[in-house]
């Protein structure tokens, strides 16, 4: 009975050194996938962070593996963004009436952090929660309608930016800067495919993601030939379609000190990349 035991014993520290010595044989080298899912704004005309318009968002990524639970990712998303200030429960708010959408197209590179160790077609280590956090680079292009046809805003200047009655004020880049935070959850299917959900919020260096932010500026937007108020005048200050116009010059159009973000959240499919390591030579 005791020999039995002694067998026993020595049987499972066998197997346990066999799948240790296996699963070291296998090097996780990293991940390709893709992703789709939901984007959303925060800003200007969401500044309660209300979740009530996601709009699209894909992405593709490539992850290296740099250890156990380190990886780098370098990411190419697609969000489309949009709100308008009808959806607000300010009366105020919408009383100003303005309204936006934008593609945004965004390449980024982080760090992220397996909780667990990940390695695909080995069982208890088919899973992780993971964090990351990186830094991006994005356009973005807001614009609106009015009477049917489609206006970008950024050239139109809607806060007086190239006009020669404000030359402080710079048409606004369309390349902004976005540091973004990633929580998300994997598992592995087998030892080649996975899926994975994640939520990313990016804080951004621009206050123009919806093309408000500072002041009124009615005076830079002159009538046509024929006396009527041109698109640009009429798309910088649409409260005229809720009641008496509010635009007066100087007063305040957007919350120029807040910097607009967004999120999105996707689920997505990945692919493992592996290697295999020969064990070293006795």
């Amino acid at each position: 009975m005791f020999k039995k035991a002694i067998v026993s014993v020595l049987l499972v520290l066998g197997l346990q050194q066999t799948h240790a010595q296996l699963m070291e044989s296998f090097v996780h080298q990293g991940e390709v996938g893709v992703s789709v899912g939901a984007a959303h704004y925060f800003g200007d005309l969401n500044p309660n962070i209300k979740v009530n318009r996601p709009k699209m968002a894909a992405g593709l990524f490539f992850r290296k593996q740099i250890s156990n639970y380190i990886g780098v990712r370098l990411s190419a998303e697609y969000a489309m963004l949009g709100y308008s200030d009808i959806y607000s429960d300010n009366a105020a708010q919408r009383r100003r009436n303005l309204s936006f959408n934008s593609n945004v197209w965004e390449l980024s590179v982080s760090g992220d952090f397996n909780f667990f160790r990940f390695q695909p077609g080995f069982k208890g280590y088919h899973y992780t929660p993971y964090v990351g956090i990186g830094l991006g680079v994005f356009s973005h292009d807001p614009y609106a309608f009015l009477n049917g046809e489609k206006y970008m805003l950024r050239p139109l200047g809607t806060e007086g930016q190239g006009s020669s009655l404000y030359p402080n004020l710079q048409p606004y880049n369309p390349i902004a800067i976005s540091i973004p935070f990633t929580l998300g959850f994997k598992y592995a299917l087998n030892e080649r495919m996975n899926v994975f959900g994640e939520l990313t919020y990016r804080f951004t260096n621009t206050d123009y993601l919806d093309d408000v932010s500072g002041q009124y500026a009615p005076d830079a937007f002159p009538p046509l030939p024929d006396g009527s108020p041109s698109p640009a005048f009429l798309l910088q200050d649409r409260s005229y379609e809720t009641g008496t116009s509010i635009g007066i010059k100087g007063r305040q159009r957007g919350n120029s000190p807040q910097k607009d973000a967004f999120a999105s959240f996707k689920v997505g499919v990945s692919f493992s990349l592996q290697s295999y390591k020969c064990p070293p030579t006795k």
